[in-house]
């Protein structure tokens, strides 16, 4: 059997279920038993990105993945205004009310691990230990908006700012937009793939 297979037949061990948690429901992804460690997926993810839930539970752990608000099976309120950090760590501490849990170990990943280190400044109480990856602890500069500070670091093409409405939308509003799959499209896949592994999500089409 190869890897791949066997790695298909592991996940539909995962449970789902779905939780309500800070006014909204939310689906949770969890497998194992044991201490908990707690992922948080990033931008633009799913539960289904935190694969590492089948090793970690392997070695004697419960793990559990929720899909964030506005992510994947759980709900996403309409107003932009429900999405700040405190309504995200609040669902956070939320599910670990409801499913019983006084503290977890904590992994984040990206936008997960900006949430993250919300949660441990917010809630260190609920928190054993914490693993960040890819994303360092920056304090909050109220001088200056988070994706203009990105614009200016990364430039115009950063994934991030490519998702922002009325600059690049992910999908045309009108005839002279197009959407990303459109712009996918046009660029050789081998090309695109080779560029995307080599510089990550600075690489999208429109600089190759």
């Amino acid at each position: 059997m190869s890897n791949h297979n066997k790695m298909s037949i592991d996940m539909e061990k995962i449970q789902h279920k779905n939780i309500k948690v800070n006014g909204i429901n939310m689906h949770v992804a969890e497998i194992g038993e044991g201490p908990v460690v707690l992922f948080v997926h990033g931008f633009p993810e799913l539960w289904y990105t935190r694969h590492q839930m089948l090793y970690i539970s392997s070695k004697g752990y419960r793990a559990i993945t929720p899909d964030l608000r506005g992510f994947g099976d759980s709900e996403a309120p309409p107003s932009s205004t429900s999405y700040t950090a405190f309504h995200v760590v609040g669902d956070l501490v939320c599910l670990l009310d409801s499913l019983g849990l006084d503290k977890v170990f904590l992994v984040g990943h990206d936008w997960g691990a900006i949430i993250s280190w919300y949660l441990c400044l917010f809630r260190p109480d609920r928190i054993k230990a914490l693993v960040n990856m890819s994303v360092v602890y920056k304090p909050r500069n109220s001088s200056v908006k988070p994706v203009d500070l990105i614009r200016h670091t990364f430039g115009d093409d950063f994934y991030i700012c490519r998702f922002q409405i009325n600059d690049h939308l992910v999908y045309a509003y009108s005839n002279q937009e197009i959407g990303w799959e459109e712009e996918f499209a046009k660029v050789d896949t081998k090309k695109l793939l080779a560029s995307l592994m080599r510089y990550g999500p600075l690489a999208w089409p429109r600089l190759l």
